[in-house]
């Protein structure tokens, strides 16, 4: 019961914290991130890091995924949070992906990926937590270069986090962004969701 107590205050923590912050510190000009842009051009040289434990790290001499390898003749939807175990990410974010993953393979998508400033080890052992890595691909963001090149990254030291990514999803295909839904302060969910998606694919 007091866990549960905890983990409810913190979630509200992070929510109060991060809506405490002025508008103006969270909205940005979005200026590298828009329809049409090619994502892999947009982030030159960015690498992401594949979920996978420790060891699975060790084997794979920590290799890295180029962008290229991810959406290069692909049709992908992905989307971006906050962080790996925060509360809106795991309760509604992923799971709206998670459960409707046999629509989007309906509509022709290769791949749903889930990207986060997080490092591969973290994002592995949430994705075992939600029960969602056979539905989703996981990936870190481990140093938030992909989210900096997109200028989708966010100072959230207000709620501990440090520097993160904006709360969003898009439709890309063959690299080019087709769809693109932000949502106005990381602690909402209106626009970012699986459902949403769907509806614009």
């Amino acid at each position: 019961m007091a866990s549960a107590l905890l983990r409810a205050k913190r979630a509200a923590g992070f929510s109060s914290a991060v809506t405490a912050m002025s508008t103006a510190s969270i909205c940005r000009a979005f200026a590298s991130l828009s329809v049409g842009l090619d994502i892999i051009s947009a982030a030159p040289n960015v690498a992401l890091q594949k979920a996978r434990s420790w060891d699975e790290g060790i084997a794979s001499k920590f290799s890295t995924t180029p962008l290229k390898d991810i959406f290069q003749g692909k049709k992908v939807v992905i989307f971006g949070l906050p962080g790996a175990y925060t509360g809106v990410c795991s309760a509604q974010h992923v799971p709206s992906y998670r459960n409707n993953i046999e629509k989007f393979k309906s509509k022709g998508i290769d791949s749903v990926i889930c990207v986060a400033v997080n490092d591969p080890y973290v994002m592995n052992g949430w994705a075992e937590k939600l029960q969602a890595k056979e539905a989703i691909e996981f990936y870190g963001d481990f140093d938030g270069s992909f989210h900096k090149s997109l200028e989708l990254d966010l100072d959230l030291s207000a709620a501990l986090l440090g520097h993160r990514s904006q709360r969003w999803s898009a439709y890309v295909i063959d690299g080019k962004i087709k769809v693109l839904n932000i949502e106005k302060v990381p602690s909402e969910f209106k626009v970012s969701g699986g459902e949403v998606i769907l509806d614009q694919i």
